[in-house]
């Protein structure tokens, strides 16, 4: 079910992404010229983001990573902004791997005295919403000391886009909690066992959105398996009339995990279902629905809750 505990004090102003917007067709962002990006600092309270117009004629990739994230490390003089990343903390460089961007920093990004939390999300928002305006980067992935970003769990951040942060235009982004029950694997990869956990995501992210990212992730607790493939690439989530769309890309179908083929399904269609707006699930692979997953269940059709696999 869903369940709010409340809303934390991390607001984002929800400013529109540039660059990007044409590739990622995200609804709502006003474009900014060619050769124009925006570089997303903090406000003197260090509460918000504030981006900041930045024009270049570089056009090599590699050279504009580099030049982005020089803007991004210093504020320009006339600018009434702050680094989002503490002058504690130490670039340490990049590397690029298909779309995703690397990037990676000392041990005191990770520390809480450097970067409390707050501030770590929105330096997290910025660095996402600005290097994602790259044509071709669609994620940026932290490392702390050579190990990737991990959250309060203990868990791999893993990758981050820019859309993760701001979906939609409004005033004000804030941040909520919502209590979650979710369906993975046992160890014998035929039933489905329940974990419940907590998360904070933007208001702006749909529930929807959320749970199948969280099954990405993969379980918490011992003894549960994963259900999805961590590459698993989300596409889009919509809901209408009850029914919620999952639209993933082909990394779905090269699911290789040791589970029976209905154990992913289920476990994304018993997951969705805990929310009362969802009574069935489609799921497409890129907008299709006429594709066999395993070469045995077919996605054509609405699934519903099946409460005979386990996890309740």
């Amino acid at each position: 079910m869903r369940g709010k505990k409340g809303i934390l004090l991390l607001f984002l102003t929800a400013v529109c992404l540039a660059g990007g917007c044409k590739k990622k067709a995200e609804p709502g962002p006003v474009e900014t010229p060619e050769g124009a990006y925006n570089i997303y600092y903090l406000n003197s309270s260090m509460t918000k983001l504030t981006p900041q117009e930045y024009s270049t004629i570089t056009r090599d990739q590699e050279a504009l990573i580099q030049e982005l994230m020089n803007q991004f490390l210093n504020v320009p003089n006339d600018v009434d902004s702050q680094v989002a990343l503490s002058d504690k903390v130490g670039y340490l460089g990049y590397r690029q791997e298909n779309q995703v961007l690397f990037l990676y920093f000392d041990a005191g990004y990770g520390s809480k005295v450097n970067m409390n939390e707050t501030r770590e999300i929105l330096c997290r928002a910025a660095l996402a919403k600005t290097m994602t305006q790259i044509e071709g980067i669609d994620f940026i992935s932290i490392y702390v000391a050579d190990q990737p970003l991990l959250d309060s769990y203990g868990n791999p951040v893993g990758m981050v886009s820019g859309t993760d942060f701001v979906e939609g235009i409004s005033d004000i982004n804030a941040y909520e909690k919502s209590q979650l029950k979710l369906f993975f694997a046992d160890e014998t990869g035929e039933w489905l066992v329940e974990e419940n956990r907590e998360v904070v995501h933007s208001i702006n992210t749909s529930l929807e959105r959320v749970i199948v990212e969280q099954l990405i992730k993969g379980p918490q607790l011992k003894g549960h398996y994963r259900t999805l493939s961590e590459d698993t690439k989300l596409l889009n989530v919509s809901l209408n009339e009850n029914i919620c769309y999952i639209n993933f890309d082909a990394s779905f179908l090269n699911n290789t995990l040791e589970v029976k083929e209905y154990i992913p399904i289920y476990s994304i269609v018993n997951s969705l279902s805990e929310i009362s707006t969802v009574s069935k699930v489609q799921i497409t692979i890129n907008g299709s629905q006429d594709v066999m997953f395993r070469d045995v269940i077919s996605l054509n059709t609405q699934f519903e809750r099946n409460l005979e696999i386990g996890g309740q």
